[in-house]
């Protein structure tokens, strides 16, 4: 592809958005074949480093650019409309970063003292199992889906629930173990998203200290209080703003795709004129903008009036938490509506293997499964918090 110089040592929004919808072209005609290989390329993961994609959310003091969340989000909006697979990989892969500034300093600069491009996965199901022991925890287990894991030379964050000897949750915590530390299966044989080789990481008794985790849940003075102001935002909500912004991007593409479609087209079900004057293919087309449109503002608006709050030395209060929440969870549901309302105007066509929409579709389906748009739970832990009853422990607004 055509490289993309940077005028600046640190680049701005603007370039990293513009590199991200440049890439857009090149990311089509090599999805097919991510599909096929049911993991993103090297050389892509490597044009995604050469634009700085994983820069964005790394803090400074190991070569990151430490930028507004929407940067990422913006990013991944454009990045979702040529592959939804690399631009999975680029949300899972560049969120993390943002994750190692929640940890002791001490984890960075074993992680990038020598090499602050490593990159790092994550599996947060916890189907692991851990026991605290003097100075950390050991790690033994299975954890799915660690979306990137084959680029991951720097480890990934695996997950795992803490209870007392009564059973009761005590916390639910992140652990950084090293690359060295887990084999990786290849399981991942999936309906949509193939193209993000989320494996199984397997951990035989691996020994995590205490400095490279962090509580997943927690948030407050005593955990974020003393973090510069990016690493004030809570990490959920970081995290689920940009699958949120994958999502999107992967309706845009649809929606590119459509207009595609349907602009050489000819009405078969009237007598003459052409598809783009068929007044059901217009309207499907303005209901889905309208739909995914709503959809990226409310991402992009939750996410700067959190940011709004940390820059003044803040935390988010709960209560901009919860809706925030509760609203970007809608996104994966309202962006699979507005897609699958113009394929279905496809017809036959849509759904021939060599035709990209069908791809698409079947992407956007698994985006929207992710636990991260799970609209049954949101809604009812919504409810609870605007009636004044108790949510339910280990919840992620932090409380």
């Amino acid at each position: 592809m055509t490289h993309i110089a940077s005028t600046t040592l640190v680049p701005t929004e603007a370039e990293l958005v513009e590199r991200a919808r440049a890439m857009i072209p090149w990311l089509r005609e090599r999805a097919d074949q991510t599909e096929k290989d049911r993991m993103v390329p090297a050389e892509t993961i490597a044009a995604f480093q050469e634009a700085g994609f994983f820069k964005i959310l790394q803090p400074r003091r190991w070569g990151g650019y430490e930028m507004h969340p929407n940067v990422l989000n913006r990013v991944l909006m454009e990045l979702g409309r040529g592959c939804p697979s690399s631009a999975w990989n680029v949300m899972v892969l560049g969120v993390h970063p943002f994750e190692v500034g929640l940890l002791d300093p001490q984890s960075g600069d074993e992680l990038w003292g020598d090499d602050p491009s490593l990159l790092v996965s994550s599996s947060y199901a916890p189907f692991g199992s851990v026991t605290a022991v003097e100075g950390g925890y050991l790690l033994n287990g299975q954890w799915l889906t660690s979306s990137g894991c084959d680029h991951a030379q720097g480890g990934a964050f695996v997950g795992a629930r803490l209870f007392d000897k009564d059973g009761k949750l005590i916390d639910y915590k992140a652990f950084w173990v090293e690359a060295k530390d887990f084999t990786i299966e290849d399981d991942w044989h999936v309906v949509g998203l193939a193209g993000t080789g989320s494996k199984k990481l397997i951990l035989k008794t691996v020994f995590v200290p205490e400095h490279r985790t962090h509580s997943i849940i927690a948030y407050g003075e005593a955990s974020h209080g003393h973090l510069p102001s990016l690493y004030k935002m809570p990490f959920l909500y970081v995290f689920y703003a940009a699958v949120s912004s994958v999502i999107v991007g992967m309706a845009r593409g649809m929606e590119d795709l459509y207009i595609e479609h349907m602009k050489p087209r000819t009405n078969i079900s009237q007598a003459v004129g052409a598809a783009t004057q068929n007044p059901f293919v217009k309207g499907r087309l303005g209901e889905a903008e309208a739909k995914i449109t709503a959809a990226a503002a409310r991402v992009l608006l939750n996410t700067d009036e959190a940011w709004s709050f940390v820059t003044r030395g803040e935390l988010v209060p709960l209560d901009v938490r919860v809706r925030h929440f509760a609203t970007n969870m809608f996104t994966g549901g309202e962006c699979f509506e507005a897609a699958h309302m113009i394929f279905k105007k496809t017809a036959t066509r849509g759904v021939w293997l060599n035709n990209p929409m069908q791809r698409q579709m079947r992407d956007i389906l698994v985006g929207a499964n992710h636990i991260t748009q799970n609209q049954d739970d949101i809604g009812d832990q919504l409810g609870a918090f605007l009636l004044g009853t108790p949510l339910p422990p280990g919840n992620q607004f932090g409380t």
